[in-house]
């Protein structure tokens, strides 16, 4: 996975896996295996999904070049409110996008390691 800051302050791990590096051929099955993850995972809650490709082009914005599908998947580790603030930080949200020959995985760091590590695993148990 690499690390990087989008926008100068959002820290994004991402990771492009080639179709073939994984046993998964769209975004909607890369969906359906998150929601199994987040389903199996003891804190771990589903919220929704958020179709931004169809809703972008709905709108008629721009769609970068060769981007079949575009979806997130949302979710939250939430249990405890030790203050306000931590709302700011959730929910979740995992980015699905799809090419014709690739899959790429978005997400941004959560305030608790350890779920950063959880979210590194779930994403790099796609590969075959």
């Amino acid at each position: 996975m690499k690390k990087s800051v989008f926008l100068e302050k959002y820290p994004v791990y991402s990771l492009e896996l080639l179709k073939s590096e994984i046993t998964l051929s769209s975004a909607e099955e890369a969906l359906e295996y998150f929601k199994e993850k987040i389903k199996s995972h003891p804190v771990a809650e589903f919220i929704a999904v958020f179709d931004h490709y169809s809703h972008t082009k709905k709108l008629g914005g721009e769609i970068m070049d060769g981007l079949l599908d575009a979806k997130n998947i949302i979710f939250c580790f939430g249990q405890a409110i030790p203050n306000t603030k931590i709302l700011a930080a959730r929910p979740r949200s995992i980015g699905i996008c799809e090419f014709e020959d690739k899959i790429v995985i978005d997400f941004m760091e959560p305030p608790r390691e350890e779920l950063q590590k959880v979210m590194q695993e779930w994403v790099k148990g796609l590969l075959k």
